[in-house]
């Protein structure tokens, strides 16, 4: 997973939160302010403290062990809650998958790690150039698909993303490729504007190939915190989701995010990111993930 604990971690800000403190009803109190300050969300830190309350009687709050084990528990109902699955690239040919996420969170190196990942196991690739509007989008997406040495469908800057899209998944469908991966605006316009555009996106893509897109995937970047689960509503609003993919992930202190995600929004984290090399996005482990989220670094050293 890549993941390490570390004193930033969740088990790490817990121990310091609680040292020589007496566990009582009381340290509760500050239990429920280090999973506010993990970027799990008011939501989940509630759900969590509920069930923590719930499972333990007054003794039990003594044992730091129990207290951690009730949380745990919580959160492996919460990752439990959605069915985690491979990105699907079978089926019917081409798979369309549409990436969609803000400017700065890792989309556009997502999408080229994707595509040289999945070129590399034999599937013939296609990109996409749909983020018309950010200067250097279309020239920034053009190297990745170098590097992939995959072809890639590009229109003129400030033009009309759906139809550049139309053209790609068209040129999919003519040619004979397995998976299509559709690049989209970073921008956070409007939420009106955000859905109808993206609605006129997922309408041009399903007229090129009936049944497209196949995956929404949302990229996130983990670093935001909580901002990473407002952006992932407001999108969520706008598309329906199929999956997230978080980026910058090689620690845990940010992990917490996680939890907010799936509890909030009921979408399955399917890819991770956690360094810069083309073998750093992978498949997301829900039981890897909990073993480094609550690590303890005493026990590990």
């Amino acid at each position: 997973m890549a993941l390490s604990a570390t004193r930033d971690g969740l088990v790490g800000r817990l121990q310091k939160a609680l040292s020589g403190k007496q566990l009582d009803a009381a340290v509760l109190d500050d239990v429920e302010h280090v999973l506010f300050g993990a970027d799990i969300g008011a939501r989940t830190a509630e759900r969590l403290m509920t069930a923590v309350k719930h499972k333990l009687g007054g003794r039990e709050l003594a044992d730091f062990g129990k207290i951690e084990a009730a949380l745990r528990a919580e959160a492996e109902s919460i990752l439990a809650s959605v069915t985690v699955k491979p990105l699907d690239v079978s089926g019917d040919r081409p798979r369309v998958v549409l990436v969609l996420g803000v400017n700065g969170s890792g989309k556009t190196t997502t999408i080229g790690k994707l595509a040289a990942q999945l070129k590399g196991q034999g599937h013939k690739v296609l990109l996409g150039a749909g983020d018309t509007f950010r200067a250097a989008a279309a020239d920034q997406l053009e190297v990745w698909a170098g590097r992939a040495d995959v072809p890639i469908v590009t229109g003129p800057d400030g033009g009309d993303p759906s139809s550049v899209l139309f053209d790609a998944v068209k040129r999919g469908v003519s040619e004979g490729f397995d998976v299509v991966l559709c690049d989209t605006a970073g921008r956070l316009h409007t939420k009106v504007n955000l859905m109808e555009e993206l609605k006129k996106v997922a309408r041009s893509i399903g007229k090129a190939c009936p049944g497209a897109p196949h995956e929404v995937l949302l990229v996130l970047d983990a670093t935001v915190g909580q901002n990473a689960i407002a952006q992932a509503k407001q999108f969520g609003e706008a598309a329906p989701l199929t999956g997230i993919v978080l980026t910058k992930l090689d620690g845990t202190a940010k992990g917490g995010v996680v939890l907010g995600i799936v509890d909030e929004l009921g979408v399955p984290v399917r890819l991770i990111g956690v360094g810069e090399q083309l073998s750093d996005l992978r498949p997301f482990d829900p039981s890897a993930f909990l073993d480094a989220l609550f690590a303890d670094e005493r026990r590990a050293a």
